[in-house]
């Protein structure tokens, strides 16, 4: 940006050489030393933390699929990036050893339950035990128990998809085996519920940014465009500044000024829900300071929007 100021500059004064205005001399050259120093100081350095600029990313968040149950697959209707509702069926596992386990359980309460009620015929007229009548009536309470565990693990045969979403990279075929461990997923649901905008801003920027505060974004995937938004709050902590449960003795932290994550909402829900995850954004976030130049900053990311027609990067 300052390069095109001074070029603007250079492009005035050689059409005041033309009109007679200033001399073409060595003297009037030498004012674009000043005149950049003034650019810098009064411009260019306030802008950095009165209208910071960063890049930024569409995310989403991404849900490990892994069954509550182990077993071999037996269907997989769930299609590979197509739109899907919350309880949608995404696989399903071979019921039999399940079905299996509720039916053998219930073929245990039916013969408790039969015995209760002898028992209970009997104490009344004075010929059974008590004791044997409250161990068949506990029997009974932890068959119940055992079948609503048996029936859930039943149901969960059937996996569905935890919310709104899409699965992405379908692997799994009929015939795999799953197992109910965290560190085997069997796929990767991809969460549409929200729609993420985070912003990276250097440290040495940050310390205006507020809560509400007008935002513009530009996107790599449309390009020419500028989008206002709204700064939804700065991430108070990094994982530079974490300190994680150890065993080890202290060990050196980096000293690189690594950069702040923003939150950022932009104005129109509708577009924020279309974005793609991982879409690559330009943004500018417009604080109280500097105002002056807040000009330059806008113009510097519709710039940048329409360099997104043929810049890659």
């Amino acid at each position: 940006m300052i390069l095109f100021l001074v070029l603007i500059y250079v492009g005035l004064l050689f059409l005041l050489m033309k009109m007679g205005k200033v001399p073409n001399s060595s003297k009037t050259w030498l004012t674009v030393i000043p005149y950049v120093v003034l650019l810098l100081v009064a411009l260019i350095i306030p802008m950095q933390w009165g209208a910071p600029a960063g890049s930024a990313r569409v995310l989403t968040y991404s849900v490990a699929i892994v069954p509550n149950v182990a077993g071999q697959v037996t269907e997989v209707p769930v299609e590979p990036n197509v739109p899907l509702k919350k309880g949608d069926v995404l696989f399903r596992i071979d019921p039999t050893p399940y079905q299996a386990a509720v039916d053998g359980l219930k073929a245990q309460l039916r013969l408790a339950e039969t015995r209760f009620e002898q028992t209970k015929q009997l104490v009344a007229q004075d010929a059974g035990s008590v004791y044997e009548l409250q161990s068949y009536e506990a029997q009974i309470d932890g068959l119940n128990a055992q079948i609503d565990a048996a029936e859930y693990n039943l149901r969960e045969t059937t996996v569905r998809a935890p919310s709104d979403g899409y699965v992405t990279n379908v692997a799994l075929r009929p015939g795999a085996r799953v197992a109910s461990l965290p560190l085997t997923q069997a796929m990767a649901f991809i969460d549409t519920s929200e729609t993420l905008v985070g912003a990276q801003i250097h440290q040495i920027y940050t310390r205006y940014i507020e809560p509400g505060q007008e935002a513009e974004i530009t996107f790599k995937t449309l390009p020419g465009k500028v989008f206002p938004a709204k700064v939804m709050y700065l991430v108070p902590a990094t994982a530079q500044g974490q300190v994680a449960v150890s065993g080890a003795a202290a060990q050196g932290l980096s000293t690189t000024a690594g950069p702040f994550g923003v939150r950022l909402k932009l104005d129109d829900p509708e577009l924020e829900a279309s974005l793609l995850p991982g879409a690559l954004a330009e943004v500018a976030i417009y604080t109280p300071r500097s105002k002056a130049a807040h000009l330059i900053r806008r113009v510097m990311i519709r710039m940048t929007a329409i360099l997104n027609y043929v810049n890659p990067a």
